[in-house]
């Protein structure tokens, strides 16, 4: 039974006995009993001669210590042979198991046991040391790739805290590795995006955790993974905005085309017949109708002719967001576009703060339109006349940040009073407004790289604009 025990381990791990037996010496204690016990038989006949010689006690007790003290020192030397090559093979596995691959056994030689002991542990060696290379490797590239990836990437372990975060889910979920690493997904302020599904989509204004003024709809991609024997939650995050905004504007292209052709035909002989009927009103009176009924008549046609004309503009209006050209890039200084820009608008005081200079490569005319709509948009909130400004005011400044430069764009108008329908075509809560102006913005800022974004002022009433463009590639 006592060697069955010593046979297995806690852990279920199967202990090999090194002996026959669990109760023994220990293996050089013993060595030096079995090596005295073998000089017992020497040392007794050494003494039964000496007295058949008939030599004295005290000259048989000198003997006997002699030959003693050069036993001792022959088992001294002994031991030393056996445990040296020993205690090297041991210093040898401990460095192994701290991954210290720089000791080697020498001097070993195959067809001895100890010789191919050392062999073995040598190879051992060698093969652990290829092997820890080898994962190093893939650490050091798995962590270059995790490092340099667009798409953020976190990873959870099975209690919900965080142990990876890298450089650009920083920059999506604004935090920062060393700060969040070792907290938990609750804690964050990201338990819904720890928790979103498989292939979900997830925006800040559905309530996903993620921080706000963040405008950016996120693809989730969740799989599972095990580290030291532990469960982990790895999350990749793909940015689709843009690619949903494509879909969305070739969506309403192929609706516009579509509309245009059909409501054109239709219109097109109305108002050609309307304008007929009203221009010629001498057909009619051959047929004895009174003067008021031929005013009537006339009244209908002209408002017949009104409508048609205004579905026609309304049309013209929507095709204008189907035909934006592909932008023709050029360095161009941002400080003239906002200057130019600003000089066109009266009707309130437009401030540039102090800023750096900057130089971008895009279409002059698609990026002084854009910024005309978004300083227009932003006077008219100033002026408004519901307001009781003591003075209507916008101003702009920018800023550059990593790639890009972020400009800002504020009044002091009444904010926006449905921030969700903003960039919706053709929504406008202005009496004379078409609703196009803030439409095409985007397009203009997503087809230059960039991003434009509007909310709600929290410094106090009004509007603020943030429009991000890239900066060139340096050489580019």
């Amino acid at each position: 039974m006592a060697s069955k025990a010593e046979g297995t381990a806690s852990g279920g791990r199967k202990r090999v006995p090194l002996g026959r037996t669990a109760r023994r010496l220990g293996f050089e204690r013993g060595m030096r009993v079995w090596a005295w016990a073998f000089a017992l038989p020497g040392l007794a006949a050494l003494t039964w001669g000496c007295r058949g010689a008939e030599v004295s006690w005290p000259a048989v007790a000198a003997v006997l210590a002699c030959v003693l003290l050069c036993w001792a020192a022959l088992v001294s030397f002994f031991m030393e042979r056996v445990t040296r090559p020993l205690q090297t093979l041991s210093n040898i596995v401990a460095a192994l198991r701290v991954d210290d691959f720089s000791f080697r056994a020498r001097g070993a030689m195959r067809g001895d046991a100890l010789g191919d002991l050392a062999l073995e542990i040598n190879t051992l060696a060698r093969e652990m040391q290829a092997e820890r290379t080898a994962t190093m490797d893939a650490l050091s590239l798995a962590d270059r790739v995790i490092t340099s990836m667009p798409s953020p990437v976190l990873a959870f372990d099975g209690a919900g805290t965080l142990r990876l975060l890298n450089a650009a889910a920083e920059q999506a979920v604004h935090l920062s590795a060393w700060q969040a690493t070792g907290h938990t997904a609750a804690e964050l302020g990201i338990a819904d995006l720890l928790h979103a599904a498989d292939g979900s989509v997830l925006a800040p204004e559905r309530g996903t955790g993620l921080p706000g003024g963040f405008a950016a709809r996120w693809s989730v991609r969740r799989s599972t993974f095990r580290l030291r024997g532990v469960p982990h939650t790895l999350l990749v995050m793909s940015d689709v905005s843009a690619a949903l905004r494509t879909e969305e504007r070739s969506a309403w292209q192929r609706l516009i085309r579509v509309l245009s052709h059909e409501i054109n035909n239709s219109l097109t002989p109305i108002k050609s017949v309307a304008g007929t009927l009203r221009h010629r009103p001498y057909r009619l009176q051959r047929e004895a109708h009174t003067s008021q009924d031929l005013l009537d008549l006339q009244r209908g046609l002209a408002l017949i002719e009104e409508r048609a004309d205004s579905l026609h503009r309304f049309l013209d209006a929507y095709g204008r967001l189907s035909r934006l050209p592909a932008p023709e890039m050029r360095r161009v200084r941002l400080h003239d576009m906002v200057e130019r820009s600003a000089l066109l608008e009266r009707r309130v005081p437009i401030s540039m703060r102090p800023s750096p200079e900057v130089e971008l490569l895009a279409d002059p005319d698609q990026l002084q339109q854009l910024l005309i709509n978004l300083l227009k948009n932003a006077a008219e909130a100033a002026a408004d006349p519901d307001l009781q400004n003591a003075m209507p005011h916008v101003s702009i400044v920018w800023q550059t940040g990593g790639a890009g430069v972020i400009l800002h764009i504020t009044d002091n108008g009444p904010g926006l009073a449905n921030p969700a329908n903003v960039f919706v075509p053709f929504y406008t809560t202005k009496p004379d407004g078409s609703g196009i102006g803030l439409t095409l913005s985007p397009q203009i800022a997503t087809q230059h790289g960039g991003s434009l974004q509007l909310r709600n002022r929290t410094d106090a009433s009004g509007c603020l604009v943030e429009l991000v463009l890239p900066l060139p590639v340096a050489g580019g």
